[in-house]
């Protein structure tokens, strides 16, 4: 099933390209350390030894001599030992009423700036729900854990909150025609009712953001972008407007609830009498009736699995999340987080925004030519791209599989006959296939399945090769 638009982590979500929200598996690299540097006190110093203190909830762990930890004008002792025993604490353990508490260095309690979905209130009730700074955005990137939400969406259900998505509406008598222009798929397929996913590209070719485009009617349009992005895809299309359309961003006002899994058709059937159930992919419903609150159902989702999307008014959301939970509890369904979601996706190779994709990736380059429509009529980034076509792609994105122990990470370069081709966009163990598996943006020339390349993960170069993708396709 086509990829759809999902929070990333371009401009506005971390200084750190290609972030990575398995926490584990990033212990040490360069984003643990930005983590644990941006959400610690001030660096102080130890003999040789710098670091930045995380949270107060690690003093315990700091009482024995050597550092001053700070926090709101509190101090305990600790040595450097300690101390990095603290921002381990404070990188794996960021339980929910931690994260309420957490001081940022830069003086100012930037918590209150951070944005929270409606759905923020019901995560206190979630003992081992733990969030993360994702985008500006305060949300889960877990509830009971990454495994057993990757593992529930695979083969029971699992229900995400993310509404930190933004949502546009095109209207006027030429809005198909502005679309065609903007986006890389062909508007002009869609019927009433039918949403597609799509692409829209700067002129030399690089990606501005993956969205998901819903045709309303023939003059009114839904547009669905990546959270991180919003702002910079409004004014982008806001400097292309043509005739009488007109642009409205409706994120603020919209909550947006995905119900992911084998199980969510069955589900969803308990709360409501809409013919959900027989929806194709990339259909949808408007004002259906969930849980007594009117939806949008799409029957799109960013896991590899069968699923729903459903939008609803952000005042409403609540009364969404907490219905379909107990409809769900006798089909398995449990909450999920970004940590699942990153997981669920990366097997099913979904691209992500900033990793997959960004202004130095183009469409092709990712692997998503079936998304982009070379002959219908001209839109922007269409000649870039049609010269990338002719005269072939220097670079490919691929799967990668480790031999050498170790796991590829993102950023990570990739390395064949002793000559730097590319780095890893994205890379995990599989929860499902329980493989190092990874995908790396390389030169053309070492891209055929089986092709040995080698990964430098940490300062040592392991051997890895080309396999094919997606790493999990479901079976029905």
């Amino acid at each position: 099933m086509p990829a759809r638009s999902v929070p990333g982590n371009a401009e506005g979500v971390s200084p750190i390209r290609g972030e990575s929200l398995r926490q584990k598996d990033l212990y040490r690299t360069h984003l643990w350390r930005a983590r644990t540097g941006r959400i610690g006190g001030p660096e102080v110093t130890q003999g040789e030894t710098r670091f930045r203190p995380a949270f107060v909830s690690c003093a315990g762990a700091v009482r024995r001599a050597g550092v001053t930890l700070r926090y709101k004008g509190q101090s305990e002792k600790g040595d450097a030992s300690s101390a990095g025993r603290c921002s381990r604490t404070a990188f794996f353990a960021l339980s929910f009423s931690h994260f309420r508490r957490l001081n940022y260095r830069r003086g100012e309690d930037e918590m209150a700036t951070w944005r929270r979905t409606p759905l923020y209130p019901l995560y206190a009730g979630y003992e081992g729900a733990r969030c993360i700074d994702f985008g500006g955005w305060e949300l889960p990137v877990q509830f009971t854990g990454i495994q057993k939400e990757h593992d529930a969406v695979r083969k029971q259900a699992g229900l995400f909150d993310v509404s930190h998505m933004g949502e546009f509406l095109a209207t006027g008598q030429f809005a198909e025609a502005f679309l065609q222009r903007m986006t890389t798929n062909d508007v002009s397929r869609l019927a009433d009712g039918q949403a597609q996913y799509s692409l829209m590209c700067f002129p030399e070719g690089g990606v501005v953001d993956d969205l998901l485009v819903y045709r309303l009617s023939a003059d009114h349009y839904m547009l669905v972008v990546n959270a991180s992005n919003t702002a910079k895809d409004f004014d982008w299309l806001q400097e292309h407007l043509i005739g009488d359309v007109t642009l409205k961003d409706v994120s603020d006002e919209t909550a947006l609830l995905a119900l992911q899994g084998p199980n969510a058709a069955a589900i969803l059937a308990r709360v409501t009498t809409a013919a959900a159930d027989r929806l194709a992919p990339f259909r949808f419903l408007t004002q259906a009736a969930v849980c007594g609150v009117p939806a949008l159902v799409s029957r799109t989702g960013y896991t590899g699995e069968d699923g729903f999307e459903l939008y609803a008014a952000a005042d409403q959301a609540q009364t969404l999340w907490k219905g379909l939970m107990e409809a769900g509890e006798p089909f398995g369904l449990v909450p999920a987080g970004l940590g699942a979601r990153d997981t669920l996706r990366f097997e099913a190779k979904l691209p992500l925004y900033g990793q997959e994709l960004s202004k130095d990736v183009s469409p092709l380059e990712a692997g998503l030519g079936s998304f982009v429509k070379l002959g219908k009529d001209s839109f922007i980034g269409r000649d870039a791209l049609i010269r990338q076509q002719e005269y072939g792609l220097a670079r490919k994105l691929v799967g990668i599989e480790m031999i050498d122990r170790g796991i590829p990470r993102t950023g990570y370069p990739v390395f064949a006959d002793g000559l730097a081709i590319g780095e890893v966009t994205s890379g995990t163990q599989s929860p499902t296939l329980k493989r190092n598996l990874g995908l790396a943006l390389i030169d053309a020339a070492f891209t055929e399945p089986g092709t040995a390349v080698w990964v430098e993960i940490r300062g040592k170069r392991l051997q890895a090769e080309v396999v094919k993708t997606p790493f999990y396709r479901r079976s029905s």
